[in-house]
């Protein structure tokens, strides 16, 4: 009785153990966020290739970028480094942020910012035939300014590929104050070179963007396309504060003009449940592509925000032309629907 006891508190300890892990009630069907316990992250990015989901993040570490992999975007196995700052002709001494990666004509290009020897904040862009890499240099810096620039997207739509980044605050001064506005310029067929000029699409302007403050941000951009219009999500506020969010803009054309939503925020803190500064986002598609889900980090410490945070996933839907988030949650909810 004794050896039969001990195996039955065992696989208890076992499963409540996996379960914590995981991030899930495993037993339900059903998902908690943040998911896989994967903290000291920002700026998640999901690639879906092939039946498999890649997520890429800013680190703390501050060495690179890792890249974890799922079957289901709740369960995720980190797989080392996809980009390490040790590799040969790696571009950045520090400040290796919000990595991004598109399969196009068959490869894999990772864009991400970094810092230089002149401290300026520098776009990359880097290659591999592997989505869990290891990448290599293609065409860094991407593009020559005096002023930083950061959180690179890379956005196909009619056979042309649009990059969409952001003005950081740290350099670019707009009467007086510093302010992170975002970009757009369209590609040349082989991703290196700028072929339009940029263009500035969206700039601090909505009162819920502390427009009142001292330093202003839109920042991490993210563009995708519902039913022929043109939707992007960015975040506006300080990352290391609470009120760090979501909003959306729209369009009928990557260069716009771009018209952000009246309702916005539609991704905001809910401290009464625990979730601080919920922002930077991505997409992806549950595995059966019946359901779209946004996946974005938010404090791990909420009474302490800073840039340690963690993944969440929650569920979107577009009603009357509008983007709605089911989110954020920390309750169970449903996996992502072909899983269970």
């Amino acid at each position: 009785m004794k050896i039969h006891s001990c195996k039955i508190i065992v696989s208890v300890f076992a499963v409540f153990f996996i379960s914590s892990c995981l991030g899930q009630n495993i037993d339900q069907g059903k998902y908690t966020n943040p998911v896989s316990n994967i903290t000291n992250i920002g700026d998640p990015f999901v690639l879906t290739y092939d039946g498999m989901y890649y997520m890429y993040c800013t680190s703390i570490v501050d060495q690179g970028f890792y890249v974890w992999t799922s079957k289901d975007l709740v369960n995720w196995v980190n797989q080392g480094f996809a980009l390490s700052n040790k590799s040969s002709g790696v571009f950045g001494i520090n400040r290796f942020w919000a990595p991004e990666v598109i399969e196009f004509k068959g490869k894999f290009y990772m864009t991400y910012s970094a810092g230089g020897t002149d401290g300026v904040l520098k776009l990359c862009l880097v290659v591999s035939d592997n989505p869990l890499g290891p990448f290599t240099n293609y065409q860094s810096p991407l593009y020559e300014h005096e002023l930083s620039h950061i959180d690179a997207t890379i956005f196909i739509d009619a056979d042309k590929s649009y990059i969409y980044f952001v003005r950081d605050c740290s350099t670019n001064n707009i009467n007086g104050r510093p302010t992170s506005q975002i970009f757009v310029a369209q590609l040349s067929d082989d991703l290196k070179t700028f072929v339009t000029q940029p263009k500035l699409v969206i700039t601090p302007d909505q009162d819920w963007e502390d427009i009142n403050g001292t330093r202003l941000w839109n920042e991490g951009p993210f563009v995708l396309k519902h039913e022929g219009k043109y939707f992007m999500t960015y975040s506006a506020n300080g990352y290391n504060t609470n009120e760090y969010c979501v909003g959306y803009a729209t369009a009928d054309n990557p260069f716009g003009p771009w018209v952000k939503a009246s309702e916005n925020p539609i991704l905001k803190a809910n401290l009464d449940i625990g979730v601080s500064g919920p922002g930077h986002n991505s997409f992806a598609s549950s595995p059966d592509g019946t359901e779209l889900f946004m996946i974005y980090h938010a404090h791990t410490f909420p009474d302490m925000p800073s840039g340690n945070r963690a993944v969440y996933i929650d569920r979107i839907h577009f009603i009357d032309g509008k983007m709605v988030v089911d989110g954020p949650t920390k309750s169970p909810q449903l996996f992502p629907n072909s899983t269970k």
